[in-house]
């Protein structure tokens, strides 16, 4: 069973759906119908709400019971159980693709560069790819990170994440769930941090172009030094065709 499975029943406690994600998203598109792809989707709920708003949504994840649970609560959207290294299986295009969280920052580095190419291939010429991880520029100066403690379930649990031993190659990240008098759950992962001029090289030699890079979805200027998220925007030259 995976973290994310361990928490799934208040995954959308501690990670509701923002109508600022949702309007952000909207305005990378041009027409209702058209086809988006959420790397990542969780529970769906952000896959269920495009959809609801008229857009062809569909969702992958890797954890079996969060694709459950999407299915169960958004039957109009679709939802996949995959890999995110294995969208090259998925045989159609959108016009916009996405992923919420820290999800790249799961990927190895090496593997990285050729999902970032495959998501390439995925979208139609003049599509967004649009992707949303911590500020590494800021945390890979600290030795150590945590994030604020969250209380769900009326104040009964607690949901605890911290960033250790940082460093350029890898980060552990450490994630706990409490009770009163009990530890829920306790897991530690590996992240591959990449800074921001890293992301942006990265994506220049698969041929994508830079279009925002915000610190949250309000468009608030990203700065290397600032505590905050980091938002890319990047977008497929309309003169590419299956490349």
């Amino acid at each position: 069973m995976s973290l994310y499975s361990e928490f799934s029943e208040h995954y959308e406690e501690v990670f509701p759906l923002r109508e600022e994600i949702v309007c952000f998203l909207q305005a990378h598109t041009t027409q209702k119908g058209e086809n988006i792809l959420d790397l990542g989707c969780g529970p769906g709920h952000y896959c269920g709400r495009l959809q609801q708003d008229g857009f062809n949504a569909l969702g992958i994840d890797l954890d079996e019971k969060m694709i459950s649970a999407a299915r169960n609560k958004y039957p109009e959207a679709r939802f996949y159980c995959l890999d995110v290294n294995g969208i090259d299986t998925i045989d159609e295009r959108s016009h916009t693709i996405y992923s919420i969280g820290n999800v790249m920052a799961h990927i190895p580095h090496n593997q990285l560069r050729s999902l970032v190419f495959s998501i390439k291939k995925l979208l139609y010429p003049g599509g967004y790819w649009i992707f949303q991880v911590v500020n590494w520029d800021y945390l890979l100066k600290l030795p150590q990170y945590t994030f604020p403690v969250k209380s769900l379930a009326g104040g009964t649990i607690t949901f605890h994440r911290e960033y250790e031993e940082i460093s350029e190659e890898q980060v552990t990240f450490h994630v706990f769930m409490r009770s009163a008098n009990a530890t829920l759950f306790d897991e530690k992962l590996r992240l591959y941090p990449l800074r921001s001029d890293d992301y942006l090289t990265l994506h220049s030699a698969a041929g994508f172009h830079p279009v925002g890079l915000y610190a949250d979805f309000n468009k608030k200027e990203y700065r290397k030094e600032a505590d905050s998220g980091a938002i890319f925007v990047f977008s497929k030259d309309r003169s590419s065709s299956t490349s």
